[in-house]
């Protein structure tokens, strides 16, 4: 294995983000399936309206990600394996044909729907960046109660973990870290609590579901970040998506069993570059790059090279 591709997650949306993807029939294509599920025109799904919603930002994402394969496959460039982190989890397992496009719209429409209703305010998430999770993890315990919630959420590198849960219980951890050493606690722009038991029945309801919905073999390698393993049996693939709202994000990990398993190249699908700096680190005697504003030609160059092509 030479190549991984990677998927984003909430807090990495822009207004536009979907206009902004290479003007390429590839991308046509499947920006022309979306409307056509969702009944909703591009132009309004990526505004800055459209976005303050869970909903919209996670069929964006999802959208996004699905182009960008799709797009690269037109350049004759794939990957070896995927791997998403959080909703870019479904992004991953449409690229691995694990699941339809048009089913994986209709399921993250759903997702995004039952985070919604379960938490429609007061909640959200934090990044604390500079504490690792032995000084992190006393510190959310000491604020965490059934009336302030709050969880570890995200282990996206040793010392950047986001927590999840109540406004004012994350303020109290972040206040609490930042006195403990933390270089800074920034709140992500995701306005549910994802990631911990407060989403266990939501994650049950969207389990149920999934069970109605073809699933196939992954055809690459598919790592799941929740597990921080790869999963090759594709009903333990919808049940890791159906999970993976309410289980804390093992990113860190994931891409150190990427590495493990052979990975060099990480090819982070858009919006942003968020995945390749956390990559970058991992893999410096590789190549993490974004594809995101970059011409998609010459990211296609760099993955048929890698892969002994050109």
């Amino acid at each position: 294995m030479k190549i991984l591709l990677t998927f984003p997650g909430q807090g990495t949306q822009r207004p536009d983000m979907l206009k902004d993807l290479p003007a390429h029939p590839a991308v046509a294509a499947v920006l022309a399936e979306a409307e056509a599920v969702l009944q909703v025109a591009v132009e309004e799904m990526d505004s800055s309206a459209s976005l303050q919603s869970t909903v919209w930002t996670q069929l964006c994402l999802l959208t996004a990600g699905v182009a960008m394969t799709r797009c690269l496959a037109a350049h004759d460039a794939s990957a070896d394996a995927v791997a998403g982190l959080s909703i870019g989890a479904y992004a991953a397992a449409v690229s691995a044909g694990v699941l339809s496009f048009a089913d994986a719209l209709r399921l993250v429409r759903l997702r995004g729907e039952l985070m919604e209703q379960a938490y429609p305010h007061g909640y959200g998430m934090t990044a604390i960046i500079g504490l690792d999770e032995r000084r992190l993890e006393p510190l959310v315990a000491q604020v965490c109660t059934p009336q302030q919630p709050v969880y570890l959420a995200n282990f996206n590198a040793p010392t950047q973990i986001v927590i999840a849960g109540k406004l004012s219980a994350l303020a109290e951890v972040s206040a609490l870290a930042l006195a403990a050493g933390a270089q800074a606690a920034k709140p992500v722009a995701i306005h549910v609590p994802s990631h911990c038991p407060l989403l266990d029945a939501a994650a049950r309801t969207l389990g149920d579901a999934i069970q109605d919905v073809p699933l196939s073999p992954p055809t690459q390698r598919y790592f799941s970040a929740s597990k921080a393993r790869e999963l090759r049996d594709p009903r333990k693939i919808g049940e890791d998506l159906a999970r993976n709202m309410a289980t804390p994000v093992r990113w860190h990990e994931t891409m150190l069993l990427a590495r493990a398993t052979g990975a060099r190249l990480v090819v982070e699908a858009p919006p942003g570059d968020v995945l390749t700096r956390l990559a970058q680190p991992v893999f410096a005697d590789g190549m993490a790059l974004a594809c995101d504003r970059t011409r998609v030609d010459s990211i296609a160059a760099i993955m048929r090279r890698e892969r002994g092509e050109d």
